[in-house]
């Protein structure tokens, strides 16, 4: 692309929105943000040992509902060791690609940097600090005007939100750069994604959205597997979201649901990202006549189950075969006589009710923390902890499908590397979806990571011709009558 770059910063207005991501009955004329917003959090009666708490966090308060701080994540899924190992994203950049903007994005990472205690990063108007990594917003077609009380808008600032935030949680140390496509169209989103690969704006790449792969025009479908396949080459990873209507997508006339895989997380280029219901320990306060000596410490493992919410509404790991994608080498022995490419590859904490803690600042509502779900929060998490990984390899790994679906050959390297989720389907608005069982499925992949072990074992297994031979095998097919459209975020 010839076009000039529109770098941006954020303002620090104190004003929130809530609204709900769009269902599968939606038009799938466009990309959707694949993120869920549940409840506002409500502070607990006490204080953390260095920052607040909320109900949902608290042993004995808040039944129904839990969430989860940036330590409790950490610890649950290992990354706090990589963080005590020295390893937390340093010297790394990831990139986010969203669409429109979160005009307050500069306030609320700060924010969410103060009230937890993490690093800042430079580019946030504070003091530049060489330790630290740096925030960038880059718009490569002009950045839209951001209205208060469009829908669409409101939607994929939350989105960004997420994004930012929880990509920073995990990875403290490293670069974040956010690509903003002028729109959610294909073509937008397509531009924004190839001007990230053409100019190396970073080592990892994350993308919470997608739309049903069969509405997806031919020509887009095409080109962007191009831009993936020369990311691959460049040894960049790619990340997308799975999904957030189960085993459903919406029809390409936005009628009903059917049964269909959303894409670009469908690409075999892709590492795509299922959902799982994250369980893991509360804080137990004393001054609530909780005995810490008897419980587990905050965040630690207690296991997960696919992540459905359709009963409440919120949504379900996306998963199920592509009829776009042929099985790649790298599935086989996971899908034996399978033909078709299977989604996600592996999958992360997904669930509302279960939500991560997330601070909003966006025109329209009150700020303050939210609970959030969806798929759209694994791929930004993923990426931070390959950009972990990255770090402690001393490269960029670049594709690592075919790396990580070999270690689940062996039982005692996958019983290291991932936490495997048996229990539980993706069944969703009366379609037909999948049961959890050992090993990969199409409800939760192979599952979620034990992050330090994961990255540590695919130094070792990553080739530099897993890409080369992906690409050779991974051209898409069919979709010969969909037409050009738009994405929403997961």
């Amino acid at each position: 692309m010839n076009t000039p770059k529109l770098v941006v910063s954020g303002t620090a207005v104190l004003i929130l929105c809530l609204v709900a991501s769009a269902g599968v009955a939606a038009s799938s004329s466009a990309a959707s943000p694949l993120l869920q917003v549940g409840p506002q959090a409500v502070a607990a009666a006490a204080a953390g040992p260095n920052y607040g708490l909320f109900k949902c966090q608290v042993v004995g308060l808040s039944p129904g509902t839990t969430c989860y701080d940036p330590y409790q994540i950490r610890h649950a899924y290992a990354v706090d060791t990589a963080i005590a190992a020295g390893f937390d994203g340093a010297g790394k950049t990831i990139v986010i690609v969203d669409a429109f903007q979160s005009p307050n994005i500069v306030q609320q990472l700060n924010m969410f940097d103060a009230f937890y205690g993490l690093p800042g990063l430079n580019g946030l108007g504070n003091p530049n600090d060489s330790s630290l990594g740096t925030f960038t917003q880059i718009a490569p077609d002009g950045l839209t005007t951001f209205v208060s009380g469009n829908r669409n808008m409101t939607g994929w600032a939350e989105e960004i939100s997420l994004d930012v935030l929880w990509a920073h949680a995990i990875a403290p140390g490293a670069n974040i750069t956010l690509v903003l496509a002028k729109t959610n169209q294909n073509t937008d989103l397509l531009s924004a994604v190839q001007y990230a690969v053409n100019n190396n704006l970073g080592d990892v790449i994350s993308q919470s959205y997608g739309e049903n792969e069969s509405c997806v025009d031919p020509t887009s479908l095409a080109a962007l597997h191009q831009v993936y396949a020369n990311a691959t080459m460049k040894g960049i990873t790619i990340f997308a979201s799975s999904g957030d209507d189960g085993s459903a997508q919406g029809s390409c006339d936005g009628s009903t649901a059917v049964q269909a895989v959303s894409w670009p997380a469908s690409d075999p280029l892709v590492t795509s990202v299922g959902g799982t219901e994250l369980h893991a320990a509360r804080y137990c306060l004393p001054s609530l006549g909780c005995d810490p000596t008897s419980n587990p410490v905050p965040g630690t493992y207690e296991g997960e189950v696919v992540w459905n919410e359709s009963v409440t509404g919120f949504g379900a790991s996306g998963g199920g075969l592509s009829v776009v994608f042929n099985e790649p080498s790298y599935q086989k022995a996971a899908l034996p006589g399978g033909k078709q490419l299977g989604v996600p590859d592996v999958s992360y904490s997904a669930a509302v009710l279960h939500g991560v803690l997330t601070y909003l600042n966006i025109p329209g509502v009150a700020p303050g923390f939210y609970l959030f779900g969806g798929t759209s929060a694994g791929s930004p998490q993923w990426a931070a902890i390959m950009s972990i990984a990255d770090e402690l390899a001393g490269s960029d790994l670049g594709f690592i499908n075919t790396a990580m679906f070999h270690l689940s050959h062996s039982q005692s390297q996958y019983a290291r590397t991932f936490f495997d989720i048996t229990t539980g389907n993706n069944s969703f608005a009366g379609v037909p979806g999948f049961s959890a069982g050992p090993g990969w499925d199409p409800a939760t992949g192979l599952g979620s990571p034990s992050a330090l072990n994961l990255a540590s074992d695919l130094v070792h297994f990553v080739s530099p011709g897993d890409g080369v031979a992906a690409i050779a095998e991974s051209a898409p097919h069919g979709n010969s009558a969909a037409a050009p459209g738009h994405m929403d975020p997961h």
